[in-house]
């Protein structure tokens, strides 16, 4: 997944603040206890942090974005 596309799909599922504010601050325990910003900069493939992101928030990611 191109990282444009995983932007798109976490600001669609959480609006475009809020996307922001997870990237930032909350720490998936899928990615290590890193961030996303922090699994980025990692170089962690974006399809495994949008598997971490669906995984921690299964009701708030619609299913045409899984």
């Amino acid at each position: 997944m191109r990282l444009t596309d995983f932007w798109e799909r976490l600001e669609r599922s959480f609006g475009s603040a809020y996307a922001r504010s997870i990237a930032a601050d909350h720490s998936f325990a899928a990615l290590g206890d890193r961030t996303i910003d922090q699994a980025i900069a990692d170089g962690v493939d974006t399809a495994t942090i949008w598997r971490a992101v669906v995984g921690a928030y299964p009701d708030r990611v619609p299913s045409s974005l899984r």
